[in-house]
C-alpha cells in the first residue's frame, strides 16, 4: 500500500489548480492495481473548498461532489486550522468528512508519505 499526500495551497475557485489536485486524487482512487492511503491537507485559500452549498458539476462546479466522492473511497480530507481561523470559517459547517486539521497533523503525514504532491 502506498500513502499519499496532496497538499492544496490554491483556492477553490480562479485557478484551475484545486480542480487539477481533486482530479488527480479521484484518479488515485480510481486505480485497480494499487491499495492507497489518500490523504489532502487545504491550506491558504484552498480551506474554502470544504465549505458545503457549493454548485454541482452541471452547475458549473462539481468540486465538492468531487470531496464526497473522495471520503466515501475514504480519503482523509483536513483544513489548515490556522488558515480557516483566519478566514472566519473554522466554526461553520463542512462537508461531512472533512475536517479542520493542525500543522502538526500535516507534519505527521508528511513524514509518513511514500509521495507528496503539492498544488
Amino acid at each position: 500500500m502506498q500513502n499519499v499526500l496532496i497538499i492544496v495551497n490554491a483556492p477553490a475557485y480562479g485557478s484551475e489548480r484545486m480542480l487539477s489536485a481533486l482530479r488527480l486524487a479521484t484518479a488515485i482512487t480510481g486505480q485497480e492495481n494499487e491499495t492507497v492511503d489518500l490523504r489532502l491537507f487545504m491550506m491558504s485559500d484552498a480551506v474554502t473548498v470544504g465549505l458545503p452549498g457549493q454548485p454541482t458539476a452541471d452547475a458549473g462546479g462539481g468540486l465538492q461532489q468531487m470531496l464526497e466522492g473522495l471520503v466515501r473511497y475514504g480519503a482523509q480530507i483536513r483544513l489548515c486550522w490556522t488558515c480557516a481561523q483566519a478566514r472566519g470559517i473554522v466554526d461553520l459547517a463542512l462537508i461531512p468528512g472533512v475536517t479542520v486539521g493542525t500543522l502538526s497533523e500535516l507534519a505527521e503525514w508528511t513524514l509518513a508519505a511514500d509521495k507528496v504532491i503539492t498544488y
